[in-house]
Formats: structure tokens, sequence, C-alpha cells
């Protein structure tokens, strides 16, 4: 049985670990730039607010690889900030390498520098993808994480131009979309103004171009915050051209919101640089990603799939989808819960077995099939959704999904008969 995964972000390591444990003997994973995990290079965050109820759930089910590497590599735990608590930061200089040996580990063969430019098909079936050097990579059962970010033009087209980001489209060729090539329909996310696209919210700041001070508070609660002059906040209406509608907090814009992730993490879209030094702490800062942080950052939510609850993209009879492919997730936890389930249900659809479907009594299973119904919505398609805040994070509350009690989620899990379900072979 062969799964071949393109895209190495948190999605694709997860559906490839999985797909393994599920039983496939041979799984590939083509990543197109010379490290794994897209934007967790620049991220970090994990376990705030309803993303320890979804992280525990998963762990539960046997899903557990790609969370214990980042609890592995955690700088802080417990973490407070403005909205958001019982977070975790893991560095993001030692995660990729961690994450790479756990596939490696898992008998995954990960190629990175391939990247994906074709694909061929039979009928409404992929029967292979070609890269750029003209390898050719069958298999059964295809996973798309190729995310919803690039080319280099459409930064260009619904931004600021290429901010020099860590998806490096310049140097590693554009993201292309496997379900578009093979003739499946794809959309669009949009702003709440009704503009396409929304801007990453995943940038640093070098760590040491900071003030001593802010740069001690980081190391040591992991958490800075720093009061921005009235007459130098750009306003909270810059704070919805960020993805991330968690933090569209009004702290968000009455202070600079610093993370430790071993830079340090700015919990804004962007900051023009020479508005950024006007600040106290500020004065000789500098963007370590993307570079060009100042001006903007990339643009997400370009190519979104249109799939069912098992994460099957409809249209193709052998393709599945994770990651923001899968819809309007944002976040690293959303993305490795959707990866894993791709990942698993690849395998059941190769052995002729039946799919899997979270149900809604878990807060997955719950997300998935709401974001489901919400993209195909006009209004459902401006809003963002994550276990952390915004829109899901309420539902889940008004749901009773949101706990941090670890054994009555076990139980949860349990009840609904899928306890290790991820880590036992199907085939």
């Amino acid at each position: 049985m062969k799964i071949v995964v393109v895209g190495g972000g948190w999605a694709g390591c997860a559906a490839s670990i999985t797909a393994k444990k599920a039983g496939a003997d041979d799984v590939t994973l083509l990543e197109r730039t010379d490290m794994l995990l897209g934007t967790g290079l620049v991220g970090g965050i994990m376990r705030n607010n309803g993303r320890f109820t979804a992280t525990e759930e998963m762990i539960a089910m046997g899903g557990s690889d790609m969370f214990a590497a980042t609890d592995e590599k955690a700088r802080h735990t417990n973490v407070e900030f403005p909205g958001h608590k019982h977070a975790s930061l893991y560095d993001v200089a030692e995660i990729e390498p961690a994450v790479k040996k756990r596939l490696l580990d898992a008998g995954v063969n990960v190629k990175t520098k391939t990247r994906v430019k074709n694909v061929e098909t039979d009928g409404k079936r992929i029967t292979a993808v070609i890269t750029d050097n003209g390898e050719r990579y069958e298999a059964d059962v295809f996973v798309e994480t190729t995310g919803t970010s690039g080319p280099q033009g459409n930064c260009s087209k619904y931004g600021n131009g290429c901010a020099m980001c860590i998806y490096r489209c310049p140097t590693f060729g554009p993201r292309i979309s496997l379900a578009a090539k093979a003739g499946a329909e794809e959309f669009m996310g949009r702003k709440g103004d009704g503009s396409i696209g929304a801007m990453s919210g995943s940038c640093k700041l070098h760590k040491e171009s900071l003030a001593e001070d802010i740069v001690h508070q980081l190391n040591e609660t992991g958490v800075a915050l720093v009061p921005i002059p009235e007459h130098l906040r750009k306003g909270e209406e810059a704070l919805a051209t960020k993805a991330c509608q968690q933090y569209a907090l009004k702290e968000f814009d009455e202070n600079v919101i610093l993370l430790d992730t071993g830079h340090a993490k700015l919990m804004a879209p962007f900051y023009p640089l020479d508005t950024l030094r006007q600040i106290p702490g500020f004065e000789n800062a500098r963007f370590e990603d993307p570079y060009a942080g100042g001006i903007g950052n990339s643009i997400r939510y370009l190519a979104i799939s249109y799939r069912d609850n098992t994460l099957k993209v409809e249209g193709l009879e052998n393709l599945f989808c994770g990651g923001e492919k899968a819809g309007l997730l944002v976040g690293h936890t959303e993305a490795i819960c959707t990866g894993t389930l791709a990942g698993h249900n690849a395998v059941r659809y190769a052995a002729n077995k039946d799919l899997l479907t979270l149900p809604d009594s878990l807060a997955v299973g719950d997300a998935i099939n709401y974001v489901g119904q919400q993209m195909r919505t006009e209004e459902g398609i401006t809003k963002k959704y994550t276990f952390s805040g915004s829109v899901y994070f309420n539902r889940m509350k008004e749901k009773n999904l949101y706990t941090t009690d670890i054994d009555a989620i076990k139980q949860r899990v349990e009840s609904a008969g899928l306890t290790n379900v991820f880590s036992q072979p199907v085939v």
C-alpha cells in the first residue's frame, strides 16, 4: 500500500506518521522547501484555550506524535497572555529536527526540496504526481496538505507583495494545488470586508535586537507586554487583517505583545518598522521572519478544497486533505488534527475499509463538521475558525466541549469508542 503526502507542514507531518501507524507499507512525504513544518517554523503556540482540549482528545485517540514533539521542545508551559490561558510555547529553532527524526524513525520516506508541479489522473482518480525534476511518484491514495498561501504573485495581488516569509517561494518555487490540477473545485476565503484572503500572523523579531529588560522578561516568563503610545497605535481595525482572529482584542492594539519561542513572536500581523522603533525598547528592532515584516506578511486561504467530514476531497476518488486545505482553520493544533484524520482515512480508503468520521461529541469532530458547513456559506467564508478563540472557541464553550480535565477528555473519547484509534493498524 502506497500513500503519498504532498506538503510538509504540521498537517502533512501528522498525516504521514499516522498513515504509517495505520498500516501503510510505503508512506512518502514530499516537501518543496528544505525544511518541514512551514509556518510551524515561526509559530510556536500550543495548548492555549480550547487547543488544550483538542490536543488531549487527539492524544487519547492515539494521535500523540506531533503533540509529544511540541511538548518535548516547549520553552515555557502554562503561559497566560491577553485572552489566552495555559499556553505552551515551543522552540522554533529545535522543533523541525525533532519532528523529522520522529518521521524517519517511523519509516516515513521524507523528501525535501521536492516540489510537485503536476498530477496524472485516470478519470477522477490521481495516479501519480510529477516533480520539478521529473520524478514520478505513484500511490494508491494521496493526501494534500500544501497550504493555501502563495505563489508569490498572489501576495502581490491580494496583499503587500512578497514579504520574504518562511515559505520562500522565490527560492523553492510556488505552491500548487493537487485538487485544482486534478479538476476539483476550490474556493477562496475572504475577510470581513469581502476582500480575498487573510494576512498570516506568524512573524518574529530578532530577540537580541530588543532592549535587555524585554529580553529578560521573555526568557523568564515567556511573555512581554509593552504599552504602545496612543499616537503610534494602528487601531483595532488593523487587527482584522490578520488570519488569527482569536487575537483581535483591544489589548493587542494597545500593547506590543511578545511571546518567547526562541525568537520574539510578535502578536500582530505586521508593524511598520519605522513606527515600531519609536516604541521604548524597540529602538533597534528588526524582523527575523518575514524579513519585510514591516510591510506585511503572506496571504492565506487562497485555495481551499471542498471535502466531507472524513476529509476526502469532493470530486476526486483518492485524495484527502488536511490543514488549511481542509477549511478556514487557523493554527498548528488544527492542522495536526485534520492531518491525522486525513492520513488515517487514506489508509482506510486504500484498504477498502469504512472511513472514520469523528463524532460531534468531541471538539475535533465538531470543529471539522462545523467548519465544513460554514465554508459553504457567504458569511462563513469571511470568518476564521480555531480552538483557541473567536467564533469556534465560543461554540466550544456553548456546547460544553471546552475542558482542561484530562480524565474527562479521556472518558469522552472512550465513550465514543475511539481510544487509541489512530495508533492501531487498520490493515
